[in-house]
């Protein structure tokens, strides 16, 4: 049986989609393209991606209210934080778990993103 090898991507609707690739490239470092994406080449430090579905009433991706979350995997998590709340970004209290430590943000068009630094 053929079979999925990964995360191809992460596609999704914007009200403004160049000025919102401009937020990410300002605020989190996306090397965006001219084509309005990001390319994320293998890279050793981020092995692997995350596919979970959760349950339907779960409050985890508020307050956004959108069916979906994006995690993006980042180097130094503190520093990140201290440049995004410099920013003005608000962040929530680092969770500090089994798989690393996470954050969350909202981006201008209420997406909740979940910013992660693997252990290592």
């Amino acid at each position: 049986m053929a079979k999925v090898l990964g995360i191809g991507g992460i596609f999704f609707k914007s009200k403004n989609p160049l000025e919102l690739a401009k937020w990410y490239k300002d605020n989190l470092g996306l090397d965006t393209q001219d084509w309005g994406g990001v390319i994320f080449a293998n890279n050793p430090e981020c092995s692997y991606s995350v596919w979970a579905p959760h349950d339907a009433a779960t409050d985890y991706f508020q307050p956004s209210n959108n069916n979906y979350m994006i995690n993006f995997v980042v180097d130094d998590l503190v520093q990140m934080i201290n440049e995004l709340n410099s920013k003005g970004i608000e962040t929530t209290p680092i969770m500090d778990t089994e798989f690393g430590l996470f954050t969350h943000i909202i981006d201008p068009e209420n997406n909740k993103i979940e910013l992660w630094q693997a252990k290592k």
